[in-house]
């Protein structure tokens, strides 16, 4: 019944995380109700969730949603951010940049919402090639370096700078967005792998529902578009808020 629950909630978080980020907000706590240590919890989260995100970013970059040609520096960036972040974390209160959060997020979500044609055109036509590659590397740093040092809704806040600075529309900003997540959960899921710190009895079955919500969900998007993506990044965000609040 465990192992039930556990895909069909890896299920729901891929679908999410597919379309607006954030399905870790909902996976890994899946995981930690199965009561497995948390170490255990973490390294099976990251299996599933990188093979969802491979499919999802697989799917985006066929239906050419993607911006190949800021993809190396992107994810150079990416691993380099999310290592050096890691490390600032040992030595600096993690607090700081949560509170700073908790007051920014609802600003967030209140422009998303009121900006009814936020996200729907792809903009990135009027920026030259070399200002939307070095934006994509250093969103990629940035993010990175969160993920590395903090960690929740990383992939909501990739869509958000790829929409606002660099003027692509949600869909495309979220397929970027799935190629540098794939990236950086790839290079944790190994220390992960390496440490033994995955179930497999649990992280496969996820892992094959995690695909499938991944699939349905980037499909979803890719079909409906700002249409579906607005409103669950809303929805995502206010989880985030939540889930930071209660930290």
């Amino acid at each position: 019944m465990q192992i039930v629950i556990l895909c069909g909630l890896v299920f729901f978080g891929g679908f999410i995380d597919s379309i607006a980020g954030g399905g870790g907000l909902i996976t890994l706590p899946a995981y930690v109700l199965t009561g497995v240590p948390m170490h255990m919890a973490l390294g099976s989260n990251k299996f599933s969730s990188t093979f969802g995100t491979a499919f999802s970013a697989f799917n985006f970059l066929r239906n050419g949603k993607v911006y190949v040609k800021a993809i190396p520096v992107s994810v150079v960036m990416a691993l380099g951010g999310s290592s050096f972040g890691a490390w600032v974390a040992l030595l600096v209160d993690g607090n700081i940049l949560r509170w700073i959060l908790v007051f920014m997020i609802p600003v967030i979500a209140v422009v998303v919402l009121v900006k009814k044609n936020f996200g729907a055109e792809n903009r990135s036509d009027t920026l030259r090639q070399s200002i939307i590659i070095m934006g994509a590397g250093i969103a990629a740093l940035v993010i990175g370096f969160y993920d590395g040092f903090f960690g929740p809704g990383t992939g909501t806040f990739l869509i958000l700078i790829f929409t606002v600075f660099l003027r692509f529309d949600l869909v495309t900003a979220n397929g970027n967005t799935k190629i540098i997540n794939l990236s950086s959960n790839v290079g944790s899921l190994v220390t992960f792998l390496i440490s033994g710190q995955v179930i497999f009895a649990l992280a496969v079955p996820a892992a094959v529902f995690g695909i499938l919500g991944n699939l349905a969900g980037s499909g979803l998007a890719i079909k409906i578009g700002p249409k579906i993506i607005r409103p669950i990044l809303v929805v995502v965000l206010v989880l985030l808020l939540v889930n930071l609040i209660l930290r």
